[in-house]
């Protein structure tokens, strides 16, 4: 019989994986993340397009990875008896896949400063939202 508590854990677990892939999609979306409220040439709005583009491109692997991982680091704390080894070990693949991640970002962030420095780097000021889910202004990458 399975415990009361896992159904918890796995619903936290796929509640974190939504609200963070939410994050990211809801920013792209809205063309945000970008020298939103800057003053930017036509040139500019084109770079920052393509860089915004060569990101994904480029992160698309890591991010479907990620995505897979945190899918069996779920399957595995729904376990009837959840190997706790093997919840760390997945842990440390989806953290890994992370630090790659947020390496390729900081080099992403570096050339969207190159393109749009006039107006300083920061994460946005969120409206109540969180970091980078408000209309910041300036370059938000």
């Amino acid at each position: 019989m399975r415990s009361f508590r896992t159904p918890w854990i796995s619903a936290v677990l796929l509640a974190t994986l939504v609200i963070s892939l939410g994050a990211v999609d809801s920013a792209w979306a809205r063309g945000g993340w970008g020298c939103m409220n800057a003053n930017v040439t036509p040139e500019q709005s084109a770079q920052l397009f393509d860089l915004k583009q060569q990101f994904m491109n480029d992160t698309a692997g890591l991010r479907k990875q990620m995505m897979v991982k945190r899918t069996e680091l779920v399957a595995l704390w729904q376990n009837a008896t959840p190997d706790q080894n093997q919840i760390q070990a997945k842990q440390q693949e989806v953290n890994a896949l992370r630090d790659q991640l947020q390496a390729k970002r900081t080099a992403f962030q570096s050339l969207n400063q190159q393109i749009c420095p006039q107006t300083g780097m920061g994460m946005g000021r969120g409206a109540g939202r969180g970091m980078a889910m408000g209309q910041g202004g300036g370059c938000n990458w």
